[in-house]
């Protein structure tokens, strides 16, 4: 006899994305595992590690009504996964880019403020993903990205990602609230998102010196 998990399409798109849900966390367990064993690079790590903090957030923010904890959900499956919890929920970055914001801290420049920047950056590109391009959606993301990157002294005044971010708020500045990017702007505005951010994580590592 062939047992039905669903009784509608909405029921059974619900279930797929807990299954998607409840793979991207286990996959997130097995990689931290092989990091912390020397199994795969940093490299390898930080490729993958971006891609599932990526898909996970998408997801969760799409679950958001029907699975308010992350921690119950695992709890609920018996998953036992408190490396990607950690990962996933808590921290929202890769192992390596803690690292690299630790190796880089000082006075002026501190390892969360490092955390910071690279949480806006992932923060305003993955809201472009999910279509929120209406202006008084991208101008916060926006602000809270300028204003963490020039915290950090490590950064040239006309580093890219400052000029870019400050050209965009200037630009929105004289938009109204509820207008919205065309998707020509929304996809140049990730382009230079992402291009800041590649820029941004190659100064990291020989920053201060």
């Amino acid at each position: 006899m062939e047992v039905k998990l669903w009784n509608d399409k909405r029921e059974r798109e619900m279930y797929e994305n807990f299954a998607e849900l409840y793979a991207i966390i286990k996959a997130t367990e097995k990689l931290e595992k092989a990091y912390i064993r020397d199994i795969i690079s940093s490299s390898e790590y930080e490729t993958e590690c971006q891609k599932l903090i990526a898909h996970f957030k998408t997801l969760a923010s799409s679950l958001k009504d029907i699975v308010p904890s992350i921690e119950r959900f695992a709890d609920t499956y018996k998953m036992d996964c408190p490396a990607a919890l950690n990962r996933l929920v808590t921290s929202g970055v890769p192992a390596t880019v803690e690292h690299r914001a630790a190796a880089v801290a000082s006075s002026t420049t501190s390892a969360a403020t490092v955390a910071e920047c690279v949480q806006n950056f992932i923060t305003a590109m993955d809201s472009l993903k999910l279509n929120m391009v209406a202006v008084d959606q991208v101008h916060p993301l926006l602000s809270d990205l300028f204003s963490s990157l020039n915290k950090l002294s490590i950064l040239p005044p006309d580093f890219e990602g400052k000029t870019k971010m400050k050209e965009w708020i200037s630009r929105l500045s004289k938009m109204g609230a509820a207008d919205e990017l065309t998707e020509q702007q929304a996809r140049q505005l990730h382009f230079d998102l992402e291009s800041s951010y590649n820029s941004f994580m190659a100064a990291l590592p020989t920053a201060g010196t």
